[in-house]
């Protein structure tokens, strides 16, 4: 999603609103003095703006969980102002008048207020929404817009002379590459270092971008897919972890993992942002074939790899967003792939099992959280070099996690 500083500062607290309702970061503050010194201190402590997720309504008192993760109790008064607006809508104008009983759980407002005397509540004067289904929808627009017209892969090398990042782009059947080029309407996310979520991802400039981190684009490429010009692009650092599992912790949501490459044991974070998802027995050979390089033999009674979609119109595996290879055609969008898998559970999972995860570089206490965990990669593990294995996950880690996220 794309997101840009209002230029008029008198609805600045109503853009920050809409930025909030699609993003996890905390947007509050108190409103500004024309001139400093010209408002009285205790005006400014009283003053609350509270964003964020309703998470109870009784009577006239809802209960908001903010963006930064605390309760807040609003009091309604009988002149308390509700209006509605759509996700991206840019002025109060469009807003819709509704009232306190079209309020619903998970709907998210901007509550414009004053403290109450315990200093603990707000007492709204105004409160602007957002339907938690109006969000929805937009974010599945949103994630077909990256998905139609997005690519990715692992930065080789940035030329910021030139503007250009230049992209590997994971193939089963070979190495490819791509040349990004930035305008000076790209839009530039970066990852937070300690969040699963694409939400999170904050502007950053070109230099922050290092060889190694993981891009997705979303923009236009040329006519033989070897440059693409970017309208947004969101990077991260991520760690690459492929191994066997050797304890898990469900009531602490965490998975030990006996690394490949490094022969360290490593503890990764299970959220209900992760995206979990596990490879039938099957697919997980075609890919190792497809890996070694020879044709894949497919047990008697699999789908045929012609690239058709399954009845339902989601593909099947070595469907059209899997695998399958017809005559060397080029390997489908392992990103659509995984995204069209049915999720797996924690539950699901078994000290010995073979993962691949892709997981957030750690905070403070470096800590790392699994964004995607694929299961069942046993085969694929023998299949590709060590060194390498985890990065073949690499395009997966800018996909939705839990499914349900806002993210490309």
């Amino acid at each position: 999603m794309l997101f840009r500083k209002s230029p008029k500062p008198k609805r600045a607290a109503t853009l920050l609103f809409m930025c909030g309702s699609l993003c996890a970061g905390t947007v509050a503050g108190t409103p500004r003095a024309t001139a400093a010194g010209q408002q009285p201190p205790a005006q400014v402590s009283a003053a609350a703006r509270p964003v964020g997720t309703i998470k109870s309504i009784s009577g006239n008192t809802i209960i908001l969980v903010t963006d930064a993760g605390s309760e807040v109790t609003v009091q309604m008064q009988d002149a308390t102002k509700f209006v509605q607006i759509a996700p991206g809508q840019k002025d109060l104008k469009e807003a819709t008048p509704i009232q306190l009983a079209d309020l619903q759980t998970g709907d998210r407002v901007l509550v414009r207020g004053t403290l109450a005397g315990d200093g603990k509540s707000v007492v709204a004067t105004s409160i602007i929404a957002m339907k938690k289904a109006d969000i929805a929808d937009k974010q599945s627009r949103e994630r077909e817009e990256w998905q139609k017209h997005g690519t990715g892969g692992l930065v080789s090398s940035v030329d910021a002379a030139n503007n250009t990042i230049n992209v590997s782009m994971p193939s089963f059947d070979e190495k490819k590459s791509i040349a990004i080029h930035l305008s000076k309407d790209t839009v530039l996310r970066r990852y937070a270092p300690d969040s699963v979520k694409f939400d999170d991802a904050k502007p950053a400039p070109l230099d922050q971008i290092k060889p190694g981190d993981q891009l997705r684009a979303r923009g236009t490429r040329n006519a033989d897919g070897t440059e693409f010009t970017a309208d947004e692009i969101v990077s991260g650092t991520f760690r690459n972890i492929a191994g066997s599992i050797s304890s898990l912790d469900a009531s602490a949501g965490t998975i030990t993992v006996q690394d490949l490459v490094s022969k360290k044991s490593i503890t990764v974070k299970i959220t209900a942002e992760s995206q979990l998802r596990k490879l039938s027995q099957p697919m997980a050979q075609r890919i190792a074939a497809s890996l070694k390089g020879t044709p894949p033999d497919a047990p008697a009674g699999t789908p045929a790899s012609s690239g058709t979609a399954a009845p339902s119109g989601n593909p099947r595996p070595g469907g059209s967003g899997g695998m399958a290879r017809s005559g060397g055609a080029r390997t489908g969008d392992l990103q659509q792939m995984i995204s069209r898998m049915p999720a797996a559970t924690l539950a699901e999972l078994q000290k010995g099992d073979a993962v691949m995860i892709v997981a957030t570089e750690g905070g403070p206490n470096g800590a790392s959280t699994a964004i995607t965990l694929l299961a069942g990669v046993e085969p694929i593990l023998e299949a590709s070099p060590k060194s390498s294995a985890s990065t073949i996950l690499s395009p997966w880690s800018l996909s939705t996690g839990g499914g349900e996220a806002a993210t490309p």
